[in-house]
């Protein structure tokens, strides 16, 4: 995977600790996940134009179908595998400070390896947008309706752009015009 080093000023006024767990075989290296991650996070931090904030942290779990179905299941009543789930530590509103821990992000690799070759994606731009959705979950944004599916996705989109990743909605956009 090609990976971008985080630039010396990716982080300044952005005080948020990543904990990392790796569960399961087949994920890069540690290291390698977290340079993603925190290019995403504060790629996400940096375009939603927060600013200083008091110091957060949130934990990143990478691993495989089985354990994201039984989460899924346990916590959203679906008997299914998922590419990412969020678990915010407090409700918060889109806008307002985090508390001192915004919670846990999980991401299932089968699933993000094949939603991603599904796509024609690199593997990594997935996986960047998907740390980028789960982490706006932890900071209040939703999409459980049109509007708030719209905001969330336009987001996503400002963000993505930042890390030069496409568009992620444009090939679905174009598809839906043909059915």
């Amino acid at each position: 995977m090609t990976r971008k080093a985080p630039s010396p000023d990716t982080w300044r006024n952005i005080l948020i600790e990543i904990d990392i767990l790796v569960e399961t075989d087949g994920w890069d290296d540690e290291s390698l996940l977290r340079d993603l991650a925190t290019n995403a996070i504060a790629a996400a931090w940096q375009t939603l134009e927060r600013g200083e904030q008091p110091a957060s942290e949130l934990s990143l779990v990478f691993t495989d179908d089985a354990t994201i179905k039984e989460l899924n299941n346990d916590w959203r009543d679906k008997d299914k595998p998922t590419n990412v789930l969020s678990f915010p530590a407090f409700g918060l509103k889109p806008g307002h400070k985090p508390g001192p821990m915004l919670g846990d992000i999980v991401i299932a690799r089968e699933t993000v390896a094949r939603e991603a070759l599904d796509e024609g994606k690199p593997f990594d731009h997935h996986l960047s947008h998907l740390i980028v959705h789960g982490f706006l979950h932890l900071l209040g944004y939703d999409h459980l309706n049109e509007t708030q599916a719209e905001e969330m996705e336009g987001l996503e989109r400002k963000v993505l752009e930042r890390l030069a990743i496409p568009d992620p909605y444009a090939l679905s956009v174009i598809d839906d015009q043909f059915d």
